[in-house]
């Protein structure tokens, strides 16, 4: 009997992990962390960041801002302030379209 068994999601993830997800620097990400108020991970005894989905999907934003769409830091932290949900759908509605496109492409190439 084939079954695909379910991944286990991990509840923290270390900065050098959220780093990795983004192919960027980790002092990148301490550096945003110091400029953005929506980047907030808990920290475990040893001082060590411990990122949440929550907290990689506000990197997710940011990056989408800055790397993505070119924004200064200044630029970026007005448009969490003005339209934080317009961009949180926009970037939802931009990984649908990747997925999708993604399903389209593997179906072409299995043709």
């Amino acid at each position: 009997m084939a079954y695909k068994e379910k991944e286990i999601e991990k509840l923290y993830y270390s900065i050098g992990e959220v780093a990795e997800i983004f192919n960027v620097a980790p002092s990148l990400i301490r550096f945003w962390e110091s400029e953005f108020d929506i980047i907030k991970p808990k920290k475990n005894r040893k001082g060590n960041r411990q990122f949440t989905k929550e907290d990689i999907e506000n990197v997710r934003i940011i990056y989408h801002l800055v790397k993505e769409k070119g924004f200064t830091l200044q630029g970026a932290k007005e448009m969490l302030k003005n339209n934080s949900m317009a961009v949180k759908n926009k970037i939802e509605l931009i990984d649908s379209l990747k997925s999708v496109r993604n399903f389209l492409v593997e179906i072409r190439d299995r043709l």
